[in-house]
């Protein structure tokens, strides 16, 4: 999408979010990150942009950028593409990991809402928005109130300093960063052995760009919730008396925020909505 809308300012972020919202889930502060930058022949202007876009997401999310690499490979990639890897390293007290293990029955899990549809599920966006429909890039869409493109770029949002917040405050029990698999495959593994979640379906507004996806690309109902976020960008499991104040600490750190669901004894399944 980058390449074809010749944007190339906000997938540095995306880059950045993708690694230290992972670390984040064990309660680990982000220190550091490197980039690998691999292309055919290096553009001064496409890669000061991407560089331009991982500073911002290093400085959302509170760690250096202190390094990286960039490689030409003339034969493997083309003049004008390139391919981005990165990684983020962080710390946490050993005492102080969140690993789940102390999730109970009764616990309340928190949404922290996504940006839209973050780094997953773009193959199947391209497929039904660009290939099928033969959508524009450029072109504004009444339905999401920006360009194709403008939605489609739109930066995984960074939790790191909601986190922080929430947890001056709150005993954080475990954290899912919804990802590839949606709810569905990424709440479900912090869970101990013998408990489940069940999530209100419609506790949540969820971003116009999956009902217009789900709808052009009549992609069932499963499907979709297996492969987006579908607005829940980050998941935070609390004691039952600590619901309302982690929403309220969420929104004050401007990260919308709602009380999606709550952890039960669990019986042939892990995650079922209601």
């Amino acid at each position: 999408i980058a390449f074809l809308a010749k944007r190339y300012d906000t997938i540095g972020i995306d880059l950045v979010a993708m690694c230290v919202n992972d670390i984040l889930t064990l309660g680990a502060d982000p220190l550091f990150f490197l980039d690998y930058y691999a292309t055919g022949r290096l553009s001064a202007d496409m890669a000061r942009d991407v560089v331009k876009g991982i500073v911002d997401g290093c400085c959302q999310s509170g760690c250096s950028l202190v390094g990286g690499e960039t490689a030409e490979m003339p034969g493997f990639y083309s003049d004008k593409e390139f391919d981005l890897a990165g990684f983020a390293v962080g710390a946490v007290d050993h005492k102080k990991v969140i690993d789940g293990k102390r999730i109970r029955p009764g616990d309340a899990v928190i949404a922290a809402l996504s940006s839209g549809l973050h780094s997953n599920g773009y193959s199947l966006v391209r497929k039904v928005l660009l290939e099928r429909k033969k959508m524009k890039l450029g072109g504004y869409v009444p339905e999401l109130g920006r360009t194709l493109a403008d939605e489609l770029l739109m930066p995984t949002r960074i939790y790191v300093k909601g986190y922080q917040t929430v947890s001056a405050k709150v005993k954080v029990k475990g954290m899912a960063h919804i990802t590839g698999g949606g709810l569905p495959g990424n709440l479900p593994r912090i869970l101990p052995d013998g408990l489940a979640a069940t999530i209100f379906e419609h506790s949540w507004p969820v971003p116009p760009i999956f009902p217009m996806i789900q709808k052009l690309g009549k992609v069932p109902d499963h499907d979709m919730k297996k492969t987006f976020n579908m607005g829940v960008g980050y998941a935070i499991v609390v004691a039952p008396a600590d619901a309302d104040s982690t929403v309220a600490l969420l929104k004050s750190s401007g990260y919308p925020a709602y009380q999606i669901g709550f952890i039960e004894q669990g019986g042939s399944h892990r995650l079922r909505y209601v």
